[in-house]
């Protein structure tokens, strides 16, 4: 029992009751204050040790999904550096295929006699080197001309404008060729625009 509770007064009763017991087997039933006391702040500290647990544990899972945000976008931003870098020339390079397609039809309507012809050889001779060094600078950036006569129809590469029966060719095959498609990179730059083999009627 505390000093503090064996300083309070009692009542005449309790007085009398307790007057035959000895000291140390008394009890008048009062509470020790400073145990009660105890308690409570130790319940107290507790919850705020709880408490303090849990936010520490948020703090971490918003720590975390906050590096997790950060690396995506820093990813996100080198795939986009990246794209740039690959895909710059595509606005120009579509345009240009136009080009390409007309110095491609010059060559190919050249007569047989025109190429025989001394004065008409260095001129045609010129004309295709522009070509071939056209075709150069394509594949220095990527473009790359897509694969069509003879092959299967690709729908992410072929665009069929007509349909020619054939007994030579399995239907779908590639038989013309109407305008060449290009690639640039992984990416498709234009289509090849061709004419696919059917069964005949």
């Amino acid at each position: 029992m505390s000093d503090e509770n064996k300083s309070k007064p009692r009542d005449a009763a309790v007085e009398k009751e307790l007057a035959g017991v000895p000291e140390e087997f008394r009890d008048d039933g009062l509470e020790d204050d400073s145990e009660v006391d105890d308690q409570n702040g130790e319940d107290s500290l507790s919850e705020a040790l709880d408490s303090l647990r849990g936010d520490l544990e948020a703090a971490k899972q918003d720590v975390l999904y906050a590096k997790a945000d950060a690396q995506n976008v820093r990813r996100r931003a080198e795939k986009d550096v990246q794209d740039a870098r690959n895909y710059a020339a595509t606005g120009f390079a579509r345009d240009i295929l136009s080009v390409a397609d007309n110095l491609g039809r010059a060559v190919d309507s050249v007569p047989t006699e025109f190429r025989e012809d001394e004065k008409m050889k260095g001129f045609i001779a010129g004309i295709e080197a522009t070509q071939r060094e056209l075709d150069k600078v394509f594949g220095q950036h990527g473009i790359t001309r897509i694969a069509a006569k003879g092959l299967p129809l690709d729908p992410n590469q072929h665009q069929a404008m007509m349909e020619v029966p054939s007994d030579d060719h399995e239907p779908g095959t590639i038989v013309q060729e109407m305008q060449a498609g290009y690639m640039i990179k992984d990416r498709l730059l234009r289509p090849a625009m061709v004419a696919v083999a059917k069964k005949p009627d």
